[in-house]
């Protein structure tokens, strides 16, 4: 449980500063596509005896390459790209597993992860992500800002988009291989973009949108983990819900306050009219 929090504390400050540039720059879609795009490539490297994170990453390298290939020699959009690979990737990770009558069960740890089953390794491969992407998200911070605002301002910067587009699908998809292990890949979006968003509801800076999405997401595993402890339910999809229902409370609270504001925004003027009468 120690070695599962602790991974899990790695996962969400990761997710958290990789899915606040996801969240402000639009591209949960990308998130979804990478986290099953990288099935392939783990049910293979699975198959063949080697590394699942190696397997992760080849699948991620492809399912990037792919999308600027099309994007670029196609004139595709990039969703459209983006959900050709998607469902090929997927279809073909599926199509792997089913050879395999022995693969249930890891299909199971890959799509729902194995929080319960982390060992020291995966917590320094995890350190290792994290640090990467922290490093990466300070020095583009400017870069990644203008363009989440507008691509033509961060080019009128001196900005190469490109570059810096393809530097953000890196974080993200090195995210997702640092964090399939323990969260799975189709439920590794949820830590991506829930605590991201919740901390866009309560912040205007990115320094303080990723510490309030790291708070929440640390606060998710450590009550995601309890309940799964507790209840005896799957500890990745409790660590996801908890995260996601801290949003919609979020959410709400926001609301009410908005609605609060206009009230008083309007008590003032319905009080000069009765006043003028």
């Amino acid at each position: 449980m120690r070695l599962a929090l602790l991974a899990s504390i790695l996962v969400a400050i990761t997710c958290a500063i990789a899915g606040t540039f996801v969240v402000l720059r639009g591209l949960a879609f990308v998130g979804d596509a990478l986290s099953h795009g990288v099935l392939p490539g783990i049910a293979t490297a699975l198959i063949f005896g080697v590394s699942g994170i190696i397997g992760a990453a080849v699948g991620a390298v492809v399912m990037m390459s792919g999308v600027n290939l099309i994007t670029r020699r196609y004139k595709l959009s990039g969703d459209t790209a983006i959900g050709l690979l998607f469902v090929g990737m997927l279809a073909l990770g599926v199509m792997i597993t089913s050879r395999s009558s022995n693969f249930e069960e890891d299909l199971d740890h890959i799509l729902f992860g194995e929080t319960l089953s982390v060992k020291p390794n995966d917590l320094l491969w995890q350190s290792l992500a994290l640090v990467i992407v922290l490093l990466t998200g300070i020095f583009a911070r400017r870069p990644f800002l203008l363009m989440s605002v507008d691509e033509g301002l961060a080019r009128t910067s001196g900005f190469n988009v490109t570059l810096f587009q393809n530097l953000m699908l890196a974080i993200v998809g090195l995210t997702v291989i640092a964090s399939f292990q323990t969260v799975g890949t189709l439920l590794v979006l949820g830590m991506l973009i829930a605590p991201a968003a919740t901390g866009v509801l309560f912040a205007r800076r990115i320094s303080s949108m990723m510490i309030i999405a790291s708070m929440i997401g640390c606060i998710a595993s450590y009550a995601g983990l309890l309940i799964s402890f507790h209840f005896e339910l799957a500890a990745s999809a409790s660590i996801v819900l908890v995260a996601v229902s801290i949003f919609a409370i979020g959410a709400i609270a926001t609301e009410i306050k908005r609605n609060r504001n206009s009230l008083q925004d309007e008590m003032p003027h319905q009080h000069e009219h009765n006043h003028a009468h």
